[in-house]
C-alpha cells in the first residue's frame, strides 16, 4: 500500500509517517517510481508507535524498544529481558517530570492566591470566568 493508504488506515498524517521512516521506525520498500510501499504489518507498527508516543516515549527510545514488543490487541507486551529495565527508567523520568511540573503549578498557585480580591475579580472577569 502507498503512504496515503497507510495514513488513511491509521489516522496518522503522511508527514509523520515519513518522519517515522526517517527515524528508523518504519521500513517501507521503494517502488521503481520512487513511491514508498508499505505492507499490512505496517498498520500495526504505526499503532504501536502511536501507543508508545502516547505513553511519553520519544522516537529514539521507541526505535530501541519497538522490536521487543508484542501487540496482544489490548496491550503491548515486552518480549526482551533488557526492555523492562529501560521501561522502568523511562517511567522514572516521566514521574520526575510530573513532580517538577506539580511543584511549578504549586508555586504558581501560591502567587495567584496572594493577589488581592479586587485584582482576582478583574482578572477572572477578563478571562470570562
Amino acid at each position: 500500500m502507498r503512504i496515503g493508504e497507510l495514513s488513511r488506515r491509521t489516522g496518522v498524517a503522511v508527514h509523520l509517517l515519513r518522519y517515522y521512516g526517517q527515524q528508523g521506525l518504519l521500513h517501507p520498500q521503494r517502488r521503481a517510481s520512487g513511491y514508498r510501499e508499505y505492507v499490512e504489518e505496517d498498520v500495526a507498527v504505526v499503532r504501536r508507535i502511536r501507543s508508545l508516543l502516547a505513553a511519553g516515549l520519544n522516537t529514539s527510545t521507541i526505535t530501541t524498544v519497538l522490536p521487543c514488543l508484542r501487540d496482544t490487541g489490548d496491550r503491548l507486551v515486552p518480549t526482551c529481558p533488557d526492555l523492562l529495565a529501560d521501561l522502568h527508567q523511562e517511567r522514572d523520568r516521566i514521574a520526575q517530570a510530573i513532580g517538577d511540573l506539580q511543584a511549578s503549578m504549586d508555586a504558581l498557585n501560591d502567587v495567584i492566591a496572594a493577589a488581592p480580591a479586587d485584582v482576582t475579580r478583574r482578572a477572572l472577569t477578563a478571562l470570562g470566568r
